[in-house]
């Protein structure tokens, strides 16, 4: 089975175990667990029952999103009442570059939980990985993704994952749009006189406008 994900911690636990647990995990999945909210794997219905479902428990909600990756990590957190959005805080995690892998990594955990418990979001967004990358991207940003689901499973946080299609369509109504115009409608829709840089951090601004649309 694939790990696609997202999954609450004790799923992921249980879906990288074998036998019985591994079957049950697996079985509740396909179920539709009240804990699941993985894009694609669920029908559409469950999809937007579960996409919003935290948001609408309350009128003023904190949606965070991240821009995940081992080098440069974006993060956007947005207020909204159902209808405006307001910028809350934002930006970018950048270890040290002469760092080992590893130290990066524990930094960036380091550092992403922080940000967590200070602005208390209520719901993540992540961007699904892009598949037209390379191997080597791929594997990087697999491995920025694995820190960025632990940090927000150990802060209990439902976590709905959005291809880079559905967040430009969220955003701009195209899910063509060029990066230069989801930067500009990010601007525009939390009216701020230009996009904040790095790019990291307008990408995972992005990504919470289109997790708190979809709340609304």
């Amino acid at each position: 089975m694939a790990l696609d994900g997202p999954y609450t911690l004790k799923q992921f636990l249980a879906l990288t175990s074998s036998g019985r647990a591994r079957k049950q995990a697996a079985a509740r999945f396909r179920g539709h667990d009240p804990d699941c909210c993985a894009i694609g794997s669920c029908p559409r219905k469950h999809i937007a029952q579960q996409s919003g479902s935290c948001l609408r428990k309350h009128k003023n909600s904190v949606v965070i999103g991240i821009d995940p990756g081992t080098r440069c990590v974006g993060w956007g957190v947005i207020e909204t009442d159902g209808h405006a959005l307001k910028l809350a805080a934002c930006g970018c995690i950048r270890p040290k570059a002469h760092l080992e892998l590893k130290d990066r990594l524990s930094e960036i955990f380091t550092q992403l939980e922080a940000v967590l418990a200070r602005t208390r979001p209520q719901a993540a967004a992540l961007e699904e990985t892009f598949a037209g990358v390379n191997m080597k991207s791929a594997i990087a940003m697999g491995e920025g993704r694995g820190i960025a689901l632990l940090c927000l499973a150990r802060a209990n946080l439902e976590v709905l994952e959005l291809s880079p299609r559905s967040i430009k369509h969220a955003i701009t109504g195209s899910g063509a749009a060029s990066k230069a115009r989801v930067a500009a409608m990010v601007a525009a829709q939390l009216r701020l006189a230009q996009a904040p840089r790095p790019a990291d951090i307008t990408d995972a601004l992005a990504a919470a406008i289109a997790l708190a649309r979809r709340g609304g």
